[in-house]
């Protein structure tokens, strides 16, 4: 059978689960083989609650791209203060971003399209390769309903680029179901949601938006809809051969 196709079968399989159930699917199958990349947005919050919450075998890691807000590193403090457990966290390789800085400037990111790709890949893609090592599955927040680049997002999927399977397991939530869950278990979650910020990622490359706008709108807001991705996750069309 191939990857393709053992993916689908495992995806149908979890097609009818549980948030609760899939994550621990995923810890009594993948034990010592995954992990929970967090970006400590309220969906990732959620995850975090019920992996801590339910003592699932899953390290729980995150990166600092060194540009984060301050209520978000706030946030890492708490979180770990409130479940009594530690999150990884993981910095950019030192010498390719201080050779970025010093070839383009602290703010390069915003003269070009290709610039920005390369700082996100600098302090997110080459961080995550090392959060990944040895793993063969690792689970993130996608939502269907966080964006136009995330309206095909699948609860297992194949992540061809690092080479592992991927898990959502909040991927058919709504936004009201995400928010339900935070105030029922009140989970920590950063005060910026409060603030207009629905997608929050680097201070300098993130905004407030307007209640009209895509929850995405506020992530490189300069560039193009269907551009507002880090690399973390491509743009996911409707996998029709999944189906």
């Amino acid at each position: 059978m191939s990857d393709l196709a053992q993916t689908a079968e495992l995806s149908a399989s979890l097609a009818d689960a549980s948030a609760t159930d899939a994550l621990r699917w995923a810890a009594d199958n993948f034990r010592g083989r995954v992990v929970f990349a967090t970006s400590l947005g309220a969906e990732d919050q959620v995850i975090t609650d019920i992996i801590f919450r339910n003592h699932l075998d899953i390290p729980v890691a995150t990166l600092d791209t060194g540009r984060l807000f301050p209520e978000t590193y706030d946030l890492i403090a708490e979180t770990e203060k409130h479940y009594g457990a530690r999150i990884q966290v993981y910095a950019p390789p030192r010498e390719p971003l201080e050779n970025f800085v010093l070839a383009n400037g602290v703010n390069a990111f915003r003269e070009s399209e290709a610039l920005r790709h390369e700082c996100c890949r600098i302090r997110k893609l080459e961080s995550l390769k090392r959060l990944l090592e040895g793993k063969d599955l690792w689970i993130c927040g996608l939502r269907r309903g966080q964006g136009v680049t995330r309206g095909g997002a699948e609860r297992l999927s194949r992540d061809e680029a690092n080479g592992l399977l991927k898990l959502a397991p909040l991927v058919d939530w709504s936004e009201e179901k995400v928010w339900e869950y935070i105030r029922f278990w009140n989970v920590p979650y950063n005060p910026l949601h409060d603030r207009g910020f629905p997608s929050i990622g680097c201070a300098c490359c993130t905004r407030a938006v307007k209640r009209t706008e895509d929850v995405r709108a506020g992530r490189w807001w300069w560039e193009a809809p269907e551009h507002r991705e880090c690399g973390l996750h491509a743009r996911l069309e409707k996998a029709k051969e999944l189906r």
